[in-house]
């Protein structure tokens, strides 16, 4: 059996690892902005792995999410 205290230490590494992951690919995002390349969906990538374990990172991609979804509307009756 796992004590919680071994779940508690699990669960922090995952969140710690999440976290790395998620601002490591927005960096990669923000460098590939001035490039040429999707830096703007690697930004959003970054945005999800976050969100996958930090509720304000979840809310922002939603909001992203929806923000896009409505721009696409507005230009495809255009």
């Amino acid at each position: 059996m796992t004590s919680r205290r071994q779940t508690s230490i699990k669960r922090t590494a995952r969140k710690a690892g999440v976290g790395a992951a998620g601002v490591a690919t927005i960096a990669l995002g923000v460098v590939l902005i001035p490039l040429p390349g999707p830096g703007s969906l690697v930004i959003f990538g970054g945005l999800t792995v976050l969100g996958s374990e930090f509720p304000t990172a979840r809310r922002l991609s939603d909001r992203t999410k929806e923000s896009v979804r409505r721009m696409l509307q507005r230009n495809r009756r255009r």
